[in-house]
């Protein structure tokens, strides 16, 4: 039982980061108002509220798609749209073109974090471990 908090923590955890992070970069002017209070405040309300939504996801039979990395991935963009949309209304001139441009980057973000923390890096160790032993020959 500890054992399943563990993971609902880490899930947290990840789902946290990952929308804040999309959120930033899709806020219009996100990278001239990086230092904006207000910014982080909107930015920090979607990664809580995408993170506590993967928590509960875990509570039914779609906590399976967790498993796969696309799965994965599709649920955290999902998440995210609802988080992001909840969290604020569209900056954007489109109705919802900001949310679901978040979810998107949230799900790459995710995407990318699971071949590069997941399995501790291994890809990316032995990527970077090839380039630099054909460069030395």
């Amino acid at each position: 039982m500890a054992n399943d908090w563990k993971h609902r923590a880490a899930r947290f955890i990840q789902r946290f980061w990952q929308p804040t992070c999309a959120c930033m970069t899709c806020m219009p002017g996100s990278w001239s108002q990086i230092m904006s209070l207000a910014h982080w405040t909107i930015a920090l309300r979607t990664g809580l509220l995408t993170g506590l939504l993967a928590v509960l996801v875990t509570f039914t039979p779609a906590r399976k798609l967790y498993t796969n990395r696309y799965g994965n991935a599709a649920v955290v963009a999902v998440l995210s749209m609802l988080g992001d949309a909840y969290s604020h209304a569209s900056h954007y001139r489109v109705p919802y073109l900001e949310h679901v441009l978040t979810g998107a980057i949230a799900g790459v973000l995710a995407l990318i974090a699971s071949y590069v923390f997941e399995d501790r890096a291994v890809r990316v160790r032995r990527a970077l471990n090839r380039v630099l032993h054909s460069r030395a020959h």
